[in-house]
């Protein structure tokens, strides 16, 4: 039997990290109807990503696949998110990448439907605004883009290299989808996934009165 071209125990401790996150995920009601994906790099030509159509709150080790840089299947005929272009471009373009995170919050959904006609959401002088890394201060903005909705991922992966050409990014909304964030590792990612969560809420709260 031919071996896979990739260190099985590095993909079961990715597995298990992803694992254990996006239950803690789900059980926040980010990751509705089997909706969401997540992966993490597993080295410099691998990625560890989610089963398409799997619940994410009851996932195993056999719920995670191994894709290249180009979202192709390794040494599997299971098949990931029609999105996975949307997390390999990131890792192509960014070395530093670790982690990918997407999810469909109610307060991420509505957002991405209330501002998908500015093209962004505009967030100043919040606190958790240093919880972006590079940020040291309340004292600046986050310009968070929304993207429309397209099943045509070579088309808004485009888009999305078009917005990371001009300004610094840790995340997007899809307009009536939900949040895609990333970081360094697991840790960051999560960090920016949960400011970015709390700072919709935030915008809409303020726009009940």
């Amino acid at each position: 039997m031919t071996s896979a071209p990739y260190d099985p125990a590095r993909l079961s401790h990715c597995a298990g990290e992803l694992i254990v996150n996006i239950r803690e995920l789900s059980e926040r009601g980010w990751t509705p109807a089997t909706s969401s994906n997540f992966s993490q790099r597993m080295d410099d030509a691998h990625i560890a990503i989610t089963v398409s159509g799997r619940d994410k709150g009851r996932l195993t080790e056999a719920d995670i696949m191994v894709v290249d840089l180009d979202g192709q299947p390794v040494a599997t005929d299971k098949k990931s998110s029609a999105e996975t272009l949307l997390h390999t471009q990131l890792y192509r373009r960014f070395p530093e990448i670790g982690c990918v995170l997407h999810t469909h919050s109610l307060a991420q959904t509505v957002a991405s439907r209330l501002f998908s006609g500015n093209g962004h959401v505009h967030l100043e002088g919040y606190e958790l605004l240093k919880a972006f890394t590079g940020n040291t201060t309340h004292e600046t903005t986050v310009e968070l883009p929304v993207l429309p909705n397209s099943q045509d991922m070579p088309t808004l992966a485009a888009q999305v290299d078009a917005l990371l050409d001009v300004q610094p990014m840790w995340g997007y909304l899809i307009d009536g989808h939900g949040l895609y964030a990333w970081g360094r590792d697991m840790a960051e990612a999560r960090r920016h996934l949960e400011a970015f969560e709390f700072l919709l809420a935030c915008e809409l709260e303020m726009r009940k009165f």
